[in-house]
């Protein structure tokens, strides 16, 4: 296919997005794991919600009846706005942030797409679309009725989007994009990812072939390809249609910036993926796509989605922790904007899916050999994926933990007892040492993630002799508690975290250790050590232009 002129313009929003850090849209990671490539059987989605203007806390809505006649706000997820009021249903269902207590779990990633198909008249946003479904889906089947059917009726307000719609016996990627001033709906395809299969979306749009002869593993609006013809965006047979080279061609920012994790991802656990390395580098845009899905060589658990969410292209040629804006300490991270020129030559800093602008992220677990009353998790945390704490929190539980409370903090108003703001606190303090903290906080992290893992068997099986002897309500009381308590008590121990690590490394020094305390000498604090900066880091300044800072050689 002949590039077009939009191209460019899509070109330039995706850089421009990247390097602006627009609100949490065009900043998402989605990740996902088929029931039978799982060590537990379990269908596992995750979810990084990256903006920097957005307050990581737990959403929640009740399980409700509704009266005949009762409407519904529909409010902009992005901006808060009110945008129209609908029927509500005769009931809905309890969820928990992006999870159900029918065990079925949605989360996204935006990639906005060509010009044409921009600021389209309609009244629900993807993020309205998602929580709205969750209410009132109870399979991952129902949820694409329901999404797609709210669009059709209400018109598609937001750009491109990916969806991600998983149920605990399967899973479904959903690609959606509205059709541009003065019309009101979309066009999309929906493909059934296979249960041996992994998978991935971040901000790109990654579904080429529709298979229109396979209704129970690919869906399709019946205008996605005519409503091409009719833009003047398409000319070729159906079957070479591929929905992203019309509504989201590559381009180096999708590439580099987005692709490249959904690369990362694959290339953690299928071997063979280095072919596909020179086009998510951006240097052959024009290369063979990466596929929608691969089959990994070994299963994965849910502590291995958790791990990927902390991925920074360790081991790869995009390695943020070798490259030189790592600085001394081999910190991962590169402050906003991402693009930078000097003397006229364009460089970038690298996107990986741990980030330090998340707001929250999450690992969905659904499984369908266990009841519903324990069978959907969601392993939850706030802020940067690679130093939050997944803590559980079960699809039935009444209320959320004071630690993810709407209530307790903003990005605004500090609070000692939320987890955003104690997560924020660890990690700011890690990202000028890092090195060195993570050695800290690595452990800390996994005592407690581990101990979630080795109690949930026990948690689980209790509640359900307490729903066969008391009943249901019981049992969710029950969870409801235990996942207080983990969210609560995980904050509360990154707070003590946050205090060792202050008095510790204060003032680029390291106090001395001894049997799991300080060292004192004299009743003082014992003289701390100063371990300057690495021989690598020494050596960029003796290789570098930096006579200033040399000493004159003894004659």
């Amino acid at each position: 296919m002949n590039k077009r002129p939009t191209q460019l313009l899509t070109a330039v929003v995706t850089l421009v997005a990247l390097a602006l850090g627009t609100p949490h849209a065009l900043a998402c990671t989605d990740l996902i794991v088929g029931k039978d490539a799982s060590t537990d059987g379990s269908v596992i989605i995750s979810y990084a919600a990256d903006s920097h203007t957005l307050y990581g806390e737990l959403y929640f809505w009740p399980r409700a009846t509704w009266m005949p006649g009762y409407m519904m706000d529909v409010v902009e997820w992005d901006t808060g706005i009110f945008t129209t009021q609908i029927a509500q249903v005769p009931s809905t269902y309890n969820v928990v942030g992006n999870l159900n207590e029918k065990q079925v779990a949605i989360t996204e990633s935006t990639w906005g797409g060509i010009a044409e198909c921009q600021e389209t008249e309609g009244l629900m946003d993807y993020g309205s679309l998602i929580y709205i479904t969750l209410q009132r889906a109870a399979s991952a089947r129902e949820a694409l009725d329901v999404l797609t059917g709210l669009v059709e009726k209400y018109g598609y307000k937001s750009s491109g989007e990916s969806f991600t719609i998983a149920d605990k016996n399967e899973v479904w990627v959903l690609e959606m994009i509205g059709k541009g001033k003065g019309e009101t709906g979309a066009v999309w395809v929906a493909k059934r990812i296979p249960d041996n299969a992994i998978s991935a979306h971040a901000n790109q749009a990654r579904i080429q072939q529709i298979d229109f002869d396979d209704p129970a593993n690919c869906l399709y609006s019946p205008d996605v390809i005519s409503f091409a013809r009719r833009k003047g965006l398409y000319s070729g047979s159906d079957k070479d249609f591929s929905f992203q080279q019309v509504y989201n061609p590559y381009d180096f920012g999708g590439l580099r910036g987005c692709e490249a994790r959904v690369w990362s991802f694959f290339n953690r656990h299928k071997k063979g993926m280095d072919r596909y390395l020179p086009l998510v580098m951006g240097h052959e845009p024009d290369a063979e796509p990466m596929p929608l899905y691969v089959i990994p060589d070994e299963k994965l658990s849910v502590q291995d989605v958790q791990a990927m969410m902390r991925d920074h292209y360790e081991g790869t040629p995009m390695d943020m922790t070798k490259d030189v804006g790592a600085g001394p300490y081999c910190v991962p991270y590169r402050w906003r904007p991402m693009g930078f020129e000097v003397d006229g030559q364009e460089y970038v800093n690298e996107r990986a899916i741990a980030t330090q602008q998340t707001g929250f992220v999450l690992v969905a677990q659904l499984r369908s050999q266990l009841p519903d009353l324990v069978g959907p998790v969601l392993w939850f945390g706030v802020d940067d994926a690679n130093t939050t704490v997944f803590s559980p929190m079960y699809g039935c539980i009444t209320r959320v933990p004071e630690a993810f409370s709407t209530e307790n903090g903003s990005l605004t108003e500090f609070s000692w007892t939320s987890a955003f703001w104690m997560h924020n606190w660890v990690a700011n303090m890690a990202y000028n040492k890092y090195d060195y903290m993570i050695r800290d906080i690595r452990p800390v992290q996994q005592e407690i993630e581990n101990k979630y893992f080795a109690d949930q068997p026990v948690i689980e099986q209790e509640a359900l002799r307490i729903e066969k002897e008391q009943g249901v309500e019981a049992a969710r009381a029950y969870l409801t508690r235990y996942s207080e308590s983990c969210a609560n008590g995980a904050t509360a121990r990154w707070k003590k975290l946050g205090e060792y690590l202050l008095v510790k490394y204060i003032d680029g020094n390291v106090k001395k250790e001894e049997h799991g305390t300080f060292k004192t000498e004299h009743g003082l604090s014992a003289f701390p050590d100063q371990p300057g900066y690495s021989e690598e880091y020494y050596r960029t300044i003796h290789e570098g232009n930096y006579d200033h800072l040399k000493v004159p050689k003894k004659k």
